[in-house]
């Protein structure tokens, strides 16, 4: 029951916001304070993109240099084994 009245008045307040604000649209003033709204809410979602796509570039750099350094860590001690067994190929083959 308490959930059902909970939900009516969250329906109402949303129609009545919209009441208001189709009202407050119909005065000039009420016109440039929406596109002031309206500006200012463009400028917020253009710089949280702008942050979001330069976090992004931070973190892909920061998966290739981990993604190199991987590769090297792995390249290295390969090398190295082959190195070793060489040596113990020339150590041991017979000497004409």
């Amino acid at each position: 029951m308490v959930i059902v009245r909970s939900l009516v008045w969250f329906v109402l307040g949303i129609a009545g916001g919209f009441v208001a604000a189709h009202l407050v649209n119909k005065d000039p003033r009420g016109q440039e304070l929406f596109a002031q709204l309206d500006s200012r809410i463009g400028e917020f979602t253009d710089r949280m993109s702008d942050a979001y796509h330069e976090q992004e570039t931070r973190l892909s750099r920061l998966i290739d240099d981990a993604k190199d350094a991987a590769g090297t860590a792995v390249d290295t001690p390969a090398d190295a084994a082959g190195d070793a067994a060489a040596a113990v190929r020339t150590t041991v083959s017979p000497s004409d």
